[in-house]
């Protein structure tokens, strides 16, 4: 099941950080060692805010079938989680090939008969 591919009304994104090992001396002198070539831990939360019920389900069902936080999976190129980015697009992506997988369970608040609110928190994986 892809990811659904609704227009999230917010968006906060950061974009993880490279590897590093800090290592210090009594001295006080430091040394830095990159342990990859590939920022980690971006991560990725959606609002969808007065959504129906039923494009809010489609959030439940993709955290079902991904058995919740444990299968990996890619974001489609043509997903809507960029939407309304004036900037360019890879500035809040990240690199090209990553999985996410849902950091926790998405959230679902319902605001009037048959709409909801829905917040979904993701977390890039190499």
């Amino acid at each position: 099941m892809p990811f659904p591919n609704l227009k999230p009304s917010a968006r906060e994104f950061s974009p993880g950080a490279w590897p590093v090992k800090n290592f210090s001396s009594q001295s006080g002198s430091e040394v830095r060692i990159l342990y990859g070539s590939r920022r980690v831990n971006a991560k990725l939360t959606l609002g969808y805010d007065n959504i129906t019920d039923a494009n809010a389900q489609l959030f439940l069902d993709d955290y079902a079938a991904q058995l919740g936080t444990l299968r990996t999976f890619t974001l489609p190129s043509t997903t809507n989680t960029r939407a309304g980015w004036e900037g360019t697009a890879a500035s809040i992506d990240a690199p090209p090939g990553t999985r996410w997988r849902y950091e926790s369970e998405p959230r679902v608040q319902s605001i009037y008969k048959g709409r909801s609110t829905v917040q979904v928190s993701l977390v890039a994986v190499a």
